[in-house]
């Protein structure tokens, strides 16, 4: 009765986190169409879009993995498993979210790449200058259009940088970016190597194998975790919140996963011991 109540105990915060999750889906897609009405005011192309909505298209990729890894590693059986219907459908699945992830990696390097490219508004040293003219200040992905009213109390600096076409900001703001845009690359890809190192012991497990080198790897790959957990202080330092508490939940929903896996690993060990 007292595992019964831990494993209940268990799903209940498993699907409290995914619920939370799905509530930050919900605040993303509202914050993206917030940036994108001022970085695309003048309208864009479809890679320009996709790329401005890039956190919401990657959590739909995030979701769809997380699903079918919840159904693999806990609700679903070997026999259910081995069923050519299920099987595919869960290889189509995953290969459409990982092109979403692939799409996801693709706009943090085109930003990255842009934000290079950016250079010093050299004929800007008052944003009065640019006032009225449907310019946006930007810090922080924090946006405000520029007017007579508050072109002189947004900032005192006398040196500015176009981040895009509509996007002013400062060199305080400057800084900000260049963090913000590296960190969000490295997260992209630091999470990839995870749901690879995942995928990798599913993979095996499937097969009845709970040891050997490659399954080693896998464990050497939860490292990985506390590189995540960097980013989620980084974003909680720099005032993104939501930021920093969509990152927990996330790890806290792999989490869940990797202990699907590791009462599997267990099951094989057992079986392998009395067979």
């Amino acid at each position: 009765m007292n595992s019964g109540s831990r494993i209940d105990k268990g799903q209940v915060i498993k699907w409290t986190v995914y619920c939370l999750l799905s509530v930050n889906f919900a605040y993303y897609f509202y914050e993206e169409s917030y940036i994108a009405s001022h970085v695309l005011k003048n309208g864009g192309s479809f890679l320009d879009w996709t790329r401005e909505f890039a956190t919401t298209i990657d959590e739909l990729g995030w979701f769809g993995l997380l699903i079918t890894f919840e159904l693999e590693t806990y609700a679903l059986t070997t026999e259910q498993l081995k069923k050519r219907l299920v099987k595919w459908s869960m290889h189509g699945v995953r290969v459409v979210c990982y092109i979403m992830l692939a799409h996801t990696v693709l706009a943090r390097v085109t930003t990255v790449v842009d934000f290079n490219d950016v250079m010093l508004a050299e004929e800007v040293n008052d944003l009065c200058q640019v006032s009225d003219q449907n310019i946006s200040y930007g810090v922080n992905y924090h946006y405000t259009i520029i007017d007579g009213t508050n072109c002189d109390q947004l900032s005192r600096d006398t040196q500015f940088f176009f981040l895009e076409e509509t996007v002013i900001t400062d060199t305080g703001g400057f800084d900000l970016e260049r963090w913000n845009v590296w960190v969000d690359l490295n997260d992209a890809l630091v999470w990839l190597l995870v749901v690879w190192a995942i995928e990798l012991s599913v993979w095996l497990q499937s097969r009845n194998i709970a040891g050997g080198r490659l399954m080693a790897a896998t464990y050497a790959a939860k490292v990985l975790y506390g590189v995540l957990f960097v980013h989620m202080t980084w974003w909680a330092y720099s005032g993104h919140w939501v930021w920093a508490w969509d990152q927990f939940l996330w790890i806290a929903g792999f989490w869940a996963i990797e202990k699907n896996l590791s009462e599997w690993r267990e099951e094989i060990r057992e079986e392998q011991e009395f067979a």
